[in-house]
């Protein structure tokens, strides 16, 4: 390759170099791009960048908080609101400006100087700049890339273990609301129970044994209703700090009750292939295998050369007494000696943290399937149990509840008979809820496990990327 050559492609990197500018969405784009069929099935949009649109997007969490809340506009609101993502989509522009500021070449450095003497006065004037940046332009480009890309992919982990949270709390809050009110009813029979029970000590018929009794029962039942209040109001705190509303948005109502259960469940083949290859959390791993694999070639490189600096000096003399004037010019190339550093502790560096990543993909990988079929395992059996509860335990509980009533009315029954059915009609009723709830709450993380990650997941890949964040030799 001839100078010109050389000199083309340096000039190539500078222009390069020159054009790098962030994104202006932020990347959210980006994010919106890797969530997109992983959101449990809602499309739900992120808060733009341009004040327009977040107006825009108020207005929508308006409409959307005036009618009652579904479990899909739960996490569009979600999206939209919550501050805690707001800060993360921030931190992703910072992430992509640092990218930017990484791969524009340092400014040159510019040094004057004046001295005199008796004889002469001297003016030096040096111009500086680092060769190293520049010829290691397009590698550190592409190094750039992949840590924005895992940065990116860590981005949508958030949005996505966002979205189903919001799930989850839409579903724990619409099933406390729905056991509160089954226990409301239970309440009011035990209050009919003790009610009566009064009346029946007071003419003579009952004891006071029997009375307290039913006192007892009432008593049970209210503080399981008080239980069951504040189990509803906790939920609902849950799921307003996700969508991040509070204040008089807090006051929306919920849409009830729970989705029926589905005819078929889901089957288990494949599960483990798809969250190998759809989860947020292994593409990321394999992301960053790949940055620590190519840099690990450059790493004693840069440890032994990364100090190599050309300069451009031009120096003029004067002499006093008979203004002759001289003028030098010239350039020095500044090299390092590698008499104590030859590299290796950067090579042996670079290539533990290959080995790290490896293993840090292998593990991410065991624990994606592991993960999916334990969630696989919760999701069927808790569909079985509450197809039982509401298929079989409900009706039965249904059946007594009307046998005896109808032993009540042919006077073979007693009324306390008819009354205890009653709280226990209600009490399967409340267990029916829950399992319903459960196997939702089962599903929701079968989708999470199957195509999102799990909790936590990217902390070790988040961890790396800082301790590489900067260049060995820079």
């Amino acid at each position: 390759m001839n100078a010109f050559h050389r000199a083309s492609l340096l000039g190539a990197a500078a222009v390069l170099a020159g054009c790098a500018s962030v994104a202006p969405d932020g990347l959210r784009g980006d994010v919106a791009a890797l969530t997109a069929g992983r959101t449990g099935g809602t499309v739900a949009a992120l808060p733009a960048t341009d004040p327009t649109a977040r107006t825009q997007a108020q207005q929508s969490i308006n409409d959307w908080l005036a009618q009652p809340i579904t479990q899909d506009a739960a996490v569009r609101i979600a999206l939209l609101n919550n501050p805690g993502l707001h800060a993360r989509l921030a931190a992703l522009g910072v992430a992509d400006a640092e990218r930017v500021q990484a791969i524009t070449l340092p400014n040159p450095h510019l040094a004057l100087g004046r001295f005199t003497n008796s004889h002469e006065r001297e003016i030096e004037r040096t111009l500086a700049f680092s060769v190293l940046d520049l010829v290691t332009l397009p590698w550190r480009t592409a190094r750039q890339a992949e840590r924005l890309q895992i940065a990116t992919l860590q981005t949508a982990q958030d949005v996505v273990t966002l979205a189903f949270d919001t799930r989850r709390a839409w579903l724990r809050a619409v099933a406390a609301e729905q056991v509160a009110a089954a226990h409301e009813r239970m309440v009011e029979a035990a209050e009919a129970g003790a009610e009566l029970a009064r009346r029946m000590v007071r003419v003579g018929n009952w004891s006071r044994l029997q009375q307290a009794r039913e006192q007892a029962v009432l008593h049970d039942a209210r503080a399981q209703l008080a239980r069951a209040r504040l189990a509803a109001a906790t939920e609902r705190e849950q799921l307003n700090r996700r969508m991040g509303v509070w204040g008089l948005q807090a006051q929306y109502r919920l849409a009830a009750p729970l989705p029926p259960l589905p005819a078929n469940a889901l089957p288990a083949d494949g599960i483990e292939a798809t969250a190998l290859r759809e989860r947020l959390d292994v593409q990321a791993a394999r992301r960053q295998l790949d940055t620590q694999a190519t840099r690990q070639g450059w790493s004693r490189a840069v440890a032994v050369f990364g100090d190599i600096g050309v300069a451009y000096s031009r120096n003029t003399t004067t002499e006093r007494d008979g203004g002759h004037r001289d003028t030098t010019r010239g350039w020095e190339l500044e090299l390092p000696l590698p008499l104590f550093d030859w590299g290796g502790a950067a090579r042996t560096r670079a290539q533990a943290e290959v080995e790290q990543s490896a293993a840090q993909l292998q593990d991410t990988a065991v624990r994606a399937r592991g993960e999916v079929r334990a969630a696989w395992l919760t999701y069927r059996t808790a569909l079985d149990l509450a197809r039982q509860q509401q298929g079989e335990v409900v009706p039965l509980r249904q059946f007594i509840s009307d046998e005896t009533t109808l032993r009540y009315n042919g006077m073979l029954a007693s009324v306390w008979d008819m009354l205890a059915e009653a709280r226990n009609s209600t009490q399967a009723v409340a267990h029916a809820i829950e399992a319903q709830r459960d196997f939702w709450l089962a599903e929701t993380d079968l989708q999470l496990a199957l195509t999102g990650t799990s909790p936590g997941a990217l902390q070790g890949l988040a961890s790396g990327t800082a301790a590489t964040a900067t260049p060995q030799g820079h």
